[in-house]
């Protein structure tokens, strides 16, 4: 866990903490610790921290012309003891949904799909397969939850959520940028990602609002492993449930364990520790073309 001098700590969520940096900057720093079921284990995936922040930085740039993010620096601002883990950002009015875009549908999609024929009241195709690409992607927003798992909810319930944030109290009308901004998000991504030999089967974006301008801006991280769901595009097969590069290595061995699932959190053995360290460092370099050393080394970081 991190610890800054002269900075005051705001949150620590189940990965990142949040510090204060003045009335108008925050600086978010991304640890090297792993939750399974809401629960934090006590051992980290070393490089876990560096993969999240190097990944959003990529698709921060990538995406600037698309949708502005809140992103001021990586290492102006930012403590030496965690650089290349760490941005500093402007303070938003974040909204108070995950805006999420499916292009696959796996995941609780598929088991809403199995059950109603229809995620977030969308209605879709009879016979689709698990991890079938959809016609489109959809937007299927879901409430945060303070403890707990985020609630998959319609359009409509978004637009409502979101009307206090409206200046003009028009839920639908803020729901919608939102949703285009989203979707036009992740059309970038998976294009960019499918070029690199992954897919990005579905993703979630956090917005907030610029206190000032009343801007749509991309905050919190940006189409990492942890909020993503990437695929290896050779290890793709619809019907199945393809592996993918983020923590499942370790769901699948706490399954296995017998954990019950209720704190404390076992420690995860070294072997799965070293194969979701693995996991990580080939979503970054897949996604960016380099290695994690050459972003370590751009923001002045140790090496991982």
């Amino acid at each position: 866990m991190s610890s800054l001098d002269g900075l005051p700590l705001i949150a620590r969520g189940k990965v990142r903490d949040l510090y204060a940096v003045g009335d108008d900057r925050l600086l978010l720093v991304a640890s090297d610790r792993v939750s399974t079921y809401d629960v934090v284990h006590p051992n980290p995936i070393p490089g876990k921290g560096a993969v999240l922040t190097g990944v959003s930085a990529f698709w921060f740039a990538q995406t600037a012309d698309l949708v502005p993010n809140h992103v001021v620096s990586y290492t102006d601002g930012v403590p030496d003891e965690v650089r290349g883990r760490a941005v500093l950002v402007r303070r938003l009015r974040m909204l108070p949904i995950e805006a999420v875009v499916r292009g696959h549908i796996t995941g609780g999609g598929w088991k809403d799909y199995q059950a109603t024929g229809s995620v977030s009241g969308i209605e879709l195709p009879a016979g689709l397969r698990e991890s079938q690409e959809l016609p489109v992607p959809i937007f299927t927003p879901s409430t945060k939850a303070e403890e707990g798992h985020d609630e998959a909810i319609d359009f409509a319930r978004a637009a409502e959520l979101l009307a206090p944030f409206a200046s003009d109290g028009d839920g639908d009308a803020l729901a919608t940028r939102v949703r285009e901004a989203a979707v036009a998000l992740y059309r970038h991504a998976h294009e960019h990602a499918r070029a690199r030999g992954v897919i990005l089967a579905d993703t979630k974006f956090e917005f907030g609002l610029d206190p000032e301008s009343g801007a749509l801006v991309l905050g919190d991280e940006a189409l990492t492993p942890d909020s993503s769901r990437y695929w290896p595009a050779d290890a793709f097969e619809v019907g199945t449930t393809p592996p993918s590069f983020d923590k499942q290595y370790v769901r699948d061995w706490a399954v296995s364990s017998g954990w019950d699932k209720t704190p404390p959190a076992p420690a995860i053995p070294d072997d799965v520790v070293a194969g979701t360290r693995e996991r990580y460092l080939e979503a970054y370099e897949r996604i960016t073309g380099e290695p994690l050393s050459a972003w370590l080394e751009r923001t002045g970081a140790p090496a991982a």
